[in-house]
């Protein structure tokens, strides 16, 4: 962050050297000293400061300057820095206007010249002066700036793509923020197309990919090597734990993300059944503690980075990535998780990102604020949501296709929802409309004894029925019927091995009809959807994979 600005206005070349070498003697560790020759400059000044967000602390102006007194400059300067210290350098003839500049131009202080030596006459006037500015002073946020619309789609998107990869945000609605359109005229962006991104080094970016502003903020989306001895494709918990477990134990390993590390886990408000946390903790919250470890064991994270397919060429398993480049490990690990269902209902397309949420989307809770909003799904991730957006919302429905929650959801959650007042629960309901003009406004509920009603909502939030992200393995390995991955005693049919193993010896309990290619967590076949389950999985794996490469070896 960059040190809060002492500026000094004199159009006097000598005074102005002066009191600039007397500012940096006692005040540079701590302050940017900048001066100006005169009134106009010094707003100039002023303006860029403004525009790049940089703080102001004190501003020190000579009074007699020819064109603009340092009365109407600091009259003018209040506007654009109203927290910042005021102080008139005046002579002794010109007190009485210094006085009234106190009441008429909200000046702190005036001081005389000469203010030899500054040590008596100068510095303790300043030091309270500076005290009084830090005090006060709520320090300026110094991270990316997104200037947008709430229901964006884009904007939505880029919000929870930084939010996901830990990256802070300060997210500015251009209808309701002052300092939106404030941003946006200093910067001349007018007319441009929202959303904006507003960079640490003062650039912006017009409505920009997650890709885009991926590489800008120093996410990693290009491998350093073109062979690892594992890679691991998903870095939600399960992959974070093959990662960690890989390279603590000294296999080079990288791993390959197509959104943010965490994956489904990482947009739970709330886990509450994980083991060592009585009091629980937020699925973004393991996800930034597991990515701190693998990155501390030396994993390399390639995020946002999408996997399109997968082949075997000799002992190699080759990766090819969704720019065409391609990388090779002597083991993978699958675990790309799953991908929820999209709503097939009439404008539930059209309101995706604007009111039609698939997860919990937790940046979209405070936009809730007072409203009402509907829940879609009966397992963990869908109760969890509910209880995290009661905190917000007015009313919070949880819709449920069967005849009770209890069916998928942990009993500790469905005692949490029976026990928070804002909370209600429709069985035997779906959504069968979504209506709205540029957002999400009323949903149309259909009943299993046939009737329909029409209810006002301020977002729809969907846990339907999620699908094996898996597509992107082709015919590599097998699948069920249902696309999950099969793996180990699956894989025997018959007491025979599957088509094309080509190695003497049975698949390992994860490895799938590919060896050397390991399966964990949601995407495979027959597995427990819940966090430990799959950190379980991702661990045991990486034994697994040991053992693969000491055969090869």
């Amino acid at each position: 962050m960059a040190k809060p600005v002492i500026l000094t206005v004199d159009d006097d070349p000598n005074v102005l050297a002066a009191i600039a070498r007397d500012l940096r003697r006692r005040y540079a560790e701590q302050y940017r000293i900048l001066r100006a020759d005169s009134g106009a400059s010094a707003l100039e000044a002023l303006h860029e400061l403004r525009q790049r967000d940089e703080r102001v602390a004190l501003f020190l102006a000579d009074q007699r300057m020819p064109g603009m007194s340092g009365v109407e400059f600091l009259a003018q300067a209040i506007q654009l820095f109203p927290e910042a210290r005021r102080a008139l350098l005046t002579a002794y003839a010109d007190t009485d206007a210094a006085i009234q500049a106190i009441n008429s131009a909200s000046v702190h202080y005036y001081l005389l010249k000469p203010w030899d030596p500054p040590e008596e006459q100068l510095y303790p006037v300043l030091d309270d002066l500076l005290d009084e500015w830090q005090a006060t002073h709520r320090p300026v946020f110094d991270g990316l700036r997104i200037v947008g619309h709430r229901w964006s789609p884009e904007t939505h998107a880029l919000k929870e793509f930084l939010a996901r990869n830990h990256v802070p945000y300060l997210y500015l609605d251009i209808e309701a923020d002052p300092q939106a359109r404030e941003l946006v005229e200093l910067a001349g962006l007018q007319a441009a197309r929202l959303p904006l991104v507003r960079l640490t080094d003062g650039h912006w970016l017009t409505a920009p990919a997650p890709a885009e502003l991926a590489e800008r903020v120093g996410l990693r989306r290009q491998a350093a090597a073109s062979h690892y001895d594992l890679a691991i494709v998903g870095g939600g918990p399960a992959g974070l734990a093959a990662a960690v477990y890989g390279a603590s134990e000294g296999l080079r390993t990288v791993l390959i993300e197509r959104e943010a590390p965490g994956g489904q886990a990482g947009t739970s408000s709330r886990i509450e059944n994980y083991l060592g946390f009585p009091s629980g903790l937020s699925g973004g919250d393991l996800a930034r503690r597991a990515v701190a470890q693998a990155r501390r064991f030396g994993v390399e994270i390639l995020s946002p980075v999408e996997v399109s397919g997968l082949r075997a060429e000799g002992p190699y398993r080759i990766l090819t990535l969704s720019d065409g480049s391609q990388l090779s490990a002597f083991a993978v690990v699958v675990a790309s998780g799953l991908s929820y269902r999209r709503l097939e209902v009439p404008g539930a397309d059209a309101h995706t990102g604007a009111g039609v949420y698939y997860g919990a989307s937790i940046t979209e809770a405070i936009s809730c604020q007072g409203q009402p909003v509907f829940i879609v799904g009966a397992g963990n991730s869908a109760g969890q949501a509910a209880v995290y957006l009661a905190g917000f919302a007015s009313d919070v429905v949880i819709l449920v296709r069967g005849s009770s929650l209890g069916a998928k959801m942990s009993q500790y959650l469905v005692d949490r929802i029976e026990q928070t007042p804002n909370i209600s629960v429709r069985t035997g309901c779906e959504v069968a409309a979504v209506h709205g003009s540029d957002h999400v406004e009323a949903l149309t509920l259909c009943h299993h004894d046939g009737h329909e009603e029409r209810v006002p909502a301020s977002a729809l939030f969907i846990f339907t029925g999620a699908s094996p992200h898996a597509d992107w393995l082709g015919d590599a390995v097998r699948r069920d019927a249902q696309g999950f991955v099969l793996t180990g005693p699956q894989l025997i049919e018959h007491g025979r091995r599957p088509q094309g193993w080509d190695v003497d010896r049975e698949p390992f309990l994860l490895e799938s009809s590919l060896p050397g290619v390991f399966v964990v967590g949601d995407v495979r076949a027959g597995s427990v959807k819940r966090v430990a389950s799959a950190v379980g999985e991702g661990s045991i794996a990486v034994q697994f994979v040991h053992q693969h490469l000491a055969r090869l070896r």
